[in-house]
């Protein structure tokens, strides 16, 4: 699962059934779960049950599975389970038998097969637009959009080489404070470490970061203010122009629906407002501000999806080229590097795009400047700097092994054992302990039980640390292990954490 799919599956996990209920009557909601977020054996699952007219009992489905591959089947069948896709029940003579879930089925099939009136892939405007947007214009827009915001962060360090531009509006930098990216420090913003995480990641992950933010503050505000308002913003205790905080209650479901319904549509099309909920309209304004949609001004009664809006639900690439942006520190190594660092920590940048140097300048002292180059020094005060905004030195090496110039990818390793270690040195001399979070089991009745669910939770991957002597163990997530407890418990078994 990409990292995208990931912080889009959690926070849906997050969700209550009766969410997921609304959820699952929209045909392209229900499409783009499916797309983006099933591995292929789950998606393998849900196809075979889709046409089925009774239960698939469990011990079938798990004859078709090969017993090295348990932990792949167990994944698959708790994420369905989590997502409200799946649903097991007890029949006498079969066991446990699986079912998809009523409202899922459903739509599923009516986004394959077509038919109904629901029309939540989108309404094509049926004029023509007098103001046509090209592909070239649209990818411009998002661009321009999206870059904006990432040269925000990367100012937030003091680094003073943005690329012109009016930046992102206000509610974008309280949206970016809200999630944690950027924290005020008097009255300036500094990027923190997780806004450094957010910079090294491929765009549609940093656009679905940036709107699940959106999401779970979407019930209580708003990132726009509409000039249309009857109530001043002086009244209501904000400053700013047109994008300002205000309260809407908008409901997280219609904003999902809308946003799974984006990455359902055409590029290059313009589509009508007209089937649009007042939540749905509003979420046109901030999501412009984003650079996901085009909308020519406020009141148009069409819009335009851009790149950013089409790949949300796929794993295309977001934008075309973001040669003067920020590509993504998870790309492959056979794409084109610009940086070389030497064992003396002499560090050199082929490159003049702005938002480079300045993420480069986080973490390196930058000491001279030509029209296609940067050079400068990795340094103890340096790389302490960037330690202090919350920067890792894992990040830092990551990020200079993605973008190692092609003649230091000729070295193994890429860069200077040297340099890596000292990297690393400098970051410890004032961390000793690292967090994980989960949960932690213990008091067991027996060692016999102990070892049991200790294993089961070796074999799906969640087991972190174990005592044997004290019959403890601390596992990541607790989902799988709870069920397997309390399927032992209706069989007899007893343990706690």
């Amino acid at each position: 699962m990409s990292a995208s799919s990931l912080r889009s599956f959690e926070y849906l996990e997050s969700l209550p059934g009766r969410d997921f209920k609304r959820l699952y009557q929209r045909p392209s909601t229900a499409l783009a779960i499916f797309r983006r977020m099933l591995p292929h054996l789950a998606k393998t699952f849900v196809m075979t049950m889709l046409y089925t007219s009774s239960p698939l009992p469990l011990s079938d489905l798990e004859s078709w599975v090969r017993p090295d591959k348990f932990r792949a089947k167990e994944y698959a069948l708790s994420l369905l389970s989590r997502l409200h896709i799946l649903h097991t029940s007890p029949v006498p003579g079969q066991g446990q038998v699986l079912s998809l879930t009523n409202d899922f089925a459903t739509s599923l099939r009516l986004s394959l097969t077509g038919g109904g009136h629901h029309q939540s892939f989108g309404v094509p405007c049926d004029t023509p637009d007098k103001h046509q947007m090209s592909l070239e214009n649209l990818d411009a827009f998002a661009r321009s959009q999206w870059e904006g915001i990432l040269h925000y962060m990367v100012d937030t360090a003091g680094v003073g080489m943005r690329g012109g531009g009016e930046g992102p509006s206000h509610g974008v930098k309280k949206l970016l404070e809200i999630g944690g990216l950027v924290q005020m420090k008097g009255r300036h913003a500094a990027i923190t470490q997780a806004g450094f995480s957010f910079l090294l990641q491929e765009v549609n992950a940093q656009v679905w970061t940036l709107l699940l933010f959106y999401l779970d503050n979407a019930e209580a505000v708003s990132l726009s203010y509409s000039r249309a308002s009857s109530v001043p913003a002086k009244q209501l205790g904000l400053v700013g122009s047109a994008n300002i905080a205000l309260q809407l209650n908008m409901d997280k479901v219609d904003v999902l629906h809308f946003l799974f319904m984006l990455g359902s549509l055409e590029l290059g099309q313009d589509y009508s407002l007209a089937t649009l909920t007042a939540t749905q309209i509003q979420m046109l304004e901030d999501l412009r501000d984003f650079g996901i949609v085009y909308q020519r001004k406020s009141s148009s009664k069409r819009f335009y999806p851009t790149r950013l809006a089409t790949t949300l639900t796929s794993d295309a690439g977001a934008l075309r080229s973001v040669n003067a942006g920020f590509d993504n520190a998870l790309r492959s190594s056979d794409g084109k590097g610009f940086i070389v660092i030497e064992t003396n920590y002499r560090i050199y940048a082929y490159t003049s795009s702005p938002l480079q140097i300045a993420v480069l300048h986080l973490f390196a002292k930058l000491e001279t400047r030509f029209p296609n180059m940067v050079s400068g020094r990795v340094s103890r005060k340096s790389i302490r700097s960037a330690i202090q905004m919350g920067i890792t030195s894992d990040q830092i090496i990551s990020y200079l092994t993605t973008h190692a110039h092609l003649q230091m990818r000729k070295n193994v390793p890429i860069l200077p054992p040297t340099v890596v270690d000292q990297i690393r040195l400098w970051q410890i001399e004032g961390e000793r302990m690292k967090p994980t979070v989960g949960f932690l089991f213990k008091d067991f009745a027996s060692s016999l039980e102990y070892e049991g669910i200790c294993r089961y939770a070796e074999e799906i991957g969640v087991l972190v640390w174990k005592n044997d002597a004290k019959r403890m163990f601390f596992v990541t997530r607790v989902e799988q292990v709870r069920k397997f407890l309390e399927n032992k418990a209706r069989n007899g078994g007893n343990g706690g954490y």
